[in-house]
């Protein structure tokens, strides 16, 4: 099914491309943008994959030693979560070359596919159920997904890093800057104390937010590489070195509170919900910076709100149908790993002093 749903949104995209040579008056995706979307794709396999691996990775080590949703570290020693996290690399390189050829716009909702992928894996290998209506939610993230591919803008020219720098030092972007590590501070150091264990978006907002960040650095590296390998050196400028040293800090807090996230939360809850909000993230800070909506027509930039509605409805759908497996209305997004405690709760959600005065 995952395949399939790749291979609808290739043909989408080709035949965009056909129409624009043959002279219709639809004018479809340019060849760069054909690249970064055949990569995007490439890349949402690979994470896809990994978030399942990782998951089993992380479970075996918290068999053992201390939980990673705890503050322990043990899965660091586990040849599975390794495994997992070379396939998330592998995943993040394409997704690096990706934002090189087509605008986050487009590159970042093309991550509904890895959700798919996921989705269906974590069913098979994780025995995570797959409701139907699960099904139905993957289709709409398929529609949402060529929707936006169909209607995406054509990438910015730009010549130099140097440019690059002054679009993410104009005030707009910085002052989106300066929010995004105000808040991720407050949820690191006020809120996920106190409720990372039980709330899951707070772990899931750092690494959104955070995130949001590292897709800006990530595309400028991606330019200054590409200029570098078509003749133009872009490594003799500080300003590609310092966008990798954001990306850098940014993708090791990602990596370690999405960590907590997957080990304290059900695979199938933190898929969705880390798509839609690093998502919405990415594409608020990618007008910011660098005004993908200047180079579209009103008409074009309402096609691509309705393709990203769809695909949150579709990822509305796959959170939800867990629930609707699991339990009709009592199933905690938190899926604890102990029901020996006095008040705590076993799969089904539902207390263990309720379940004893049911069966008197």
């Amino acid at each position: 099914m995952a395949g399939g749903a790749a291979a609808a949104v290739v043909v989408a995209a080709v035949n965009a491309a056909e129409d624009e040579s043959s002279g219709l008056s639809y004018k479809g995706m340019s060849s760069d943008n054909i690249k970064g979307l055949i990569l995007a794709m490439s890349s949402s396999i690979f994470i896809g994959g990994s978030f399942i691996v990782k998951k089993k990775g992380l479970k075996k080590a918290g068999a053992s030693g201390v939980r990673a949703g705890i503050g322990g570290y043990s899965y660091l020693y586990e040849p599975l979560w390794w495994i997992g996290m070379i396939s998330m690399i592998v995943g993040e390189i394409a997704n690096f070359a990706a934002y090189a050829f087509a605008p986050a716009i487009l590159v970042t909702p093309l991550g509904a596919l890895s959700i798919i992928i996921s989705a269906v894996l974590a069913h098979i290998i994780l025995r995570e159920k797959l409701h139907i209506f699960g099904v139905l939610g993957c289709a709409l993230c398929v529609v949402g997904s060529t929707t936006i591919v169909l209607h995406a803008p054509h990438e910015r020219e730009i010549q130099s890093v140097i440019e690059v720098w002054d679009l993410a030092t104009e005030p707009a972007f910085l002052f989106y800057a300066a929010v995004v590590i105000t808040v991720a501070m407050i949820l690191i150091f006020h809120y996920i104390p106190q409720y990372g264990q039980t709330h899951i978006m707070f772990y899931i907002g750092v690494c959104s937010l955070i995130g949001s960040l590292s897709v800006m650095s990530v595309k400028a590296l991606g330019i200054a590489l590409k200029l570098t390998l078509s003749g133009t050196n872009q490594l003799i400028y500080p300003q590609t070195w310092a966008f990798a040293l954001v990306l850098t800090m940014c993708v090791l807090t990602q990596i370690n509170y999405l960590n907590k996230a997957l080990d304290t939360f059900n695979t199938a809850v933190v898929s969705p919900i880390y798509y839609v909000m690093f998502t919405t993230f990415t594409i608020i800070a990618s007008v910011i910076m660098y005004k993908d909506w200047d180079r579209q027509n009103p008409t074009q930039i309402v096609t691509e709100m309705c393709g990203f509605v769809t695909i949150l409805s579709g990822t509305f759908l796959l959170h939800k149908t867990k629930d609707m497996v699991d339990s009709p209305s009592l199933l905690p997004m938190r899926l604890p790993k102990h029901a020996d405690d006095d008040d705590g709760f076993v799969l089904e959600g539902i207390p263990l002093k309720r379940q004893e005065s049911m069966r008197s």
